[in-house]
């Protein structure tokens, strides 16, 4: 869906240390003359004041690491680009100059695993998966953010407001109950469906399993290229991994028991039936090799009724350019399992601090953070944004409950908000996936499981059983 990139915006090599502060100083002065003078005009926000001012209300020295440069590692999808235009601003605003890296998401874990277990400092900080933190901080990889959120001289708590920050990406970004990571951007996972469809056959959007695969079955019609459901099937720990977690929530599944990382318990195995089952019955063949974009791709043209998968697919199925279903679009919760409990998918992209830094850098870096993830920022890359993309994923509560929010997400479909919005607050379960330090290889280990019970290669029961022996080793290693 996106494209690499790395643009460099710092300082050429040839530069000396003078020359590039000259530079530098002389570009933020006239950025900075630019911003209180007639708005900033980029192409990206406009408005006719001084564009800094919401940030200086904040009641901290926000120059105080000027001049230093930090570098910082996104990935190259909408929400972030929308970020990056926004850069010299933060740059007039403080006098410290980012350069920004593209990264495709098959990538930044490893560079950034790379940059911080050498402690070579290369990023200051980068997008990350919150799945990562446990084997971060276990290896005192990145700072703990407490002492950043509470030091007056960083952060005016009046004003940044982290309690309002959504609550589940919060808890996924901090490790025993101490913040490792600022969410930037994050998505829910929700039930998406062809109101006209449901409502040609008298359905309801599903409440529990055993209504979701009755509606498929009602919408099914292969012979006229339209399925029923679809669900991620394309192995990894981001992929399949991502959906079936849920999915053995709803069964009550549990990961640990006895403190023991457990992978093929009864419920375990009930759920990856109700995987293969659900799709073999119901799904696109060439669904057991979809990411999600090939999923609202087809939902898109109108070839599934019926999807679980991140709120952020919306931008795509609702897309009046290339979408064919525009205005039959509609939302709900994830449905309930047998134990009673609906458990969503919970992600964010959330930024660190790289604990090798020196102290100056990490102030510029939390600086960098604290802009990103503020109220202001939030609005300008989502309703304030002067382009097409309009994010979706706000990291804050208050943000998802104003009324311009509800205005820039119009054209979603029925129910978008309201959806998103009581899966984020009553579905979410932080512990939906082990978070533990082993978690890259566990995650993979699990996904290549649950794709070889997906294409029919090995029984449920069989696929987990060989997992279990694998992370039991993975485990003790």
């Amino acid at each position: 869906m996106t494209q690499d990139a790395h643009p460099d915006t710092g300082a050429t090599s040839s530069e000396t240390p003078s020359a590039t502060r000259r530079r530098f100083m002389g570009q933020a002065a006239a950025a900075g003359a630019a911003l209180a003078g007639t708005g900033w005009m980029g192409g990206a926000f406009a408005q006719g004041q001084d564009d800094l001012a919401p940030y200086r209300s904040a009641k901290i020295n926000w120059r105080q690491a000027e001049g230093e440069q930090i570098s910082v590692a996104v990935i190259p999808a909408s929400y972030f680009e929308n970020l990056l235009t926004l850069l010299p601003q933060f740059e007039a605003l403080t006098g410290v100059k980012v350069r920004a890296e593209k990264v495709p998401p098959g990538q930044i874990r490893q560079k950034a695993m790379l940059d911080l277990s050498s402690k070579t400092a290369t990023y200051g900080t980068h997008a990350a998966d919150p799945m990562y933190y446990p084997l971060y901080v276990a290896n005192k990889w990145v700072e703990p953010l407490d002492k950043y959120l509470n030091d007056a001289t960083l952060t005016d708590p009046a004003w940044f407001k982290y309690e309002d920050i959504i609550k589940a990406w919060r808890e996924a970004d901090s490790v025993d109950g101490k913040p490792y990571g600022i969410p930037y951007d994050g998505e829910v996972t929700v039930q998406v469906y062809r109101k006209d469809l449901y409502d040609a056959k008298g359905l309801k959007p599903a409440e529990t399993y055993e209504q979701l695969l009755s509606n498929a079955k009602a919408v099914h019609d292969p012979a006229n290229r339209t399925y029923g459901l679809a669900l991620r099937g394309f192995a990894g720990a981001g992929q399949n991994m991502y959906i079936y977690p849920s999915i053995l929530g709803g069964f009550g599944g549990d990961w640990f028991q006895n403190k023991q990382l457990v992978v093929n318990s009864p419920a375990h195995v009930k759920a990856l039936e109700w995987y293969v089952n659900a799709l073999t019955q119901y799904a696109p063949p060439a669904v057991r090799n979809w990411n999600w974009p090939d999923i609202a791709d087809a939902f898109s043209q109108g070839t599934v009724a019926t999807y679980i998968d991140a709120h952020s697919s919306a931008a795509v199925i609702t897309n009046p350019e290339k979408s064919k279903v525009v205005g039959k679009v509609a939302y709900a919760r994830w449905p309930a399992g047998p134990s009673g409990q609906r458990v969503t998918s919970i992600w964010n992209w959330g930024f660190p601090i790289n604990a090798a830094l020196s102290d100056k850098a990490k102030r510029a870096t939390w600086l960098f953070i604290s802009w990103a993830a503020s109220p202001e920022t939030q609005a300008r890359t989502s309703w304030k944004f002067d382009g097409p993309a309009k994010r979706s994923g706000l990291n804050r509560m208050a943000l998802w409950k104003s009324p311009e929010f509800a205005a820039a997400m119009k054209n979603a479909g029925d129910n978008f908000i309201p959806a998103a919005l009581a899966s984020l607050e009553q579905d979410t379960s932080v512990e939906w996936r082990p978070r533990v330090p082993q978690w890259p290889a566990i995650g993979e280990t699990m996904a290549t499981a649950i794709q070889s019970a997906l294409v029919g290669q090995k029984k449920p029961k069989e696929a987990l059983d060989e997992a279990q022996a694998r992370i039991t080793a993975i485990m003790k290693s």
